[in-house]
């Protein structure tokens, strides 16, 4: 089976990632090196902005609708961004490209929306501030996403 290429339940064709160098997908493996770190990272910001959004939407949502849906958003973003880099492959590297430069576009807005009219947001976002109540991982980790994800052009 090795180098072979095999499909999966849903009819795609992909490599099996033995003899084709690490790749899935038919493309170039995103999990090495530093895109370790980054799948890493995006995997905890995507279980703590779900946990997150989950408990904010179900139990306190009329406090701060906008802060608590925008925080589901970027929850979103983050599993989206994961997936992609797990996934691997020329069109997930693509995909993540663009949901990164959304997520820094997201991140400079509302945070620049939140020290402008904080009234706004009775409770923070994610991106609140630019994620300072998240070390500033919110606005730190697209901007390394996208340089990770430009270089690992093939």
């Amino acid at each position: 089976m090795d180098g072979e290429t095999v499909t999966d339940k849903a009819g795609v064709e992909t490599g099996n990632g033995t003899a084709s160098g690490g790749k899935r997908g038919n493309g170039k493996r995103l999990v090495q090196g530093p895109g370790l770190l980054l799948v890493w990272l995006y995997g905890v910001m995507s279980v703590g902005a779900v946990s997150r959004s989950v408990y904010q939407i179900g139990t306190e949502l009329h406090r701060a609708p906008l802060a608590y849906t925008l925080s589901a958003v970027a929850a979103v973003v983050y599993a989206f961004i994961t997936y992609t880099l797990v996934r691997g492959g020329e069109t997930a590297r693509k995909a993540a490209l663009v949901c990164c430069a959304a997520e820094l576009v997201g991140v400079l807005t509302v945070g620049t929306w939140t020290l402008a009219a904080p009234s706004a947001f009775p409770d923070a976002t994610v991106w609140s501030d630019y994620g300072m109540g998240y070390l500033f991982i919110p606005v730190l980790l697209p901007v390394t996403g996208i340089l990770w994800l430009r270089n690992a052009r093939r």
